[in-house]
């Protein structure tokens, strides 16, 4: 499929919000998934860095040119705008009172914004407070944290395999 043909097909009702990421090579890996699941848009917040970018670009494969994608520089700002809209905010962060993913059940009538926030500082509070959910990934090892592309990967997957349906409505 063409990125023009891409750009015209359904997607699922997910969104991405970036937040103060400082890898561009994390930022071309979420737009390459973001592709690869059908993410109806990308947000880049922040320090976030934004395409045309050579280091963003050779994660990305192209991705650039067939997901959408805006460039807000106040993340709360973009918070209230979605959630204005209806859409479910999501904040991916270790929280108190954080949902477990493989707890979490999407509705296939509704749309998600899942935000990511810094490699360093994670979601920011106000964003997590913001939130209609925060949810967590599981994890059983000794470390407990995840790269950000890793974490996009695995989210976007759980809600890929939740809303998949809503291609085929």
């Amino acid at each position: 499929m063409k990125a023009d043909e891409f750009k015209e097909s359904k997607k699922i009702p997910l969104r991405i919000v970036l937040d103060d990421i400082r890898s561009l090579n994390n930022i071309g890996s979420v737009f390459r998934t973001a592709d690869a699941f059908r993410v109806e848009k990308i947000y880049l917040c922040g320090i976030t860095a934004q395409p045309p970018h050579k280091d963003i670009q050779k994660t990305a494969l192209g991705a650039t040119d067939s997901v959408d994608w805006e460039y807000v520089q106040s993340v709360t700002d973009l918070a209230v705008r979605l959630k204005a809209e209806g859409v479910q905010l999501l904040a991916i962060e270790q929280a108190e009172d954080a949902v477990s993913l493989d707890e979490f059940r999407a509705g296939p009538q509704q749309t998600y914004a899942v935000v990511f926030g810094n490699e360093v500082k994670g979601v920011s509070q106000e964003v997590v407070s913001m939130a209609n959910t925060v949810i967590e990934i599981p994890q059983f090892g000794t470390k407990h944290s995840l790269n950000i592309s890793v974490s996009a990967g695995i989210v976007i997957w759980q809600l890929f395999d939740q809303l998949k349906a809503t291609l085929n409505s």
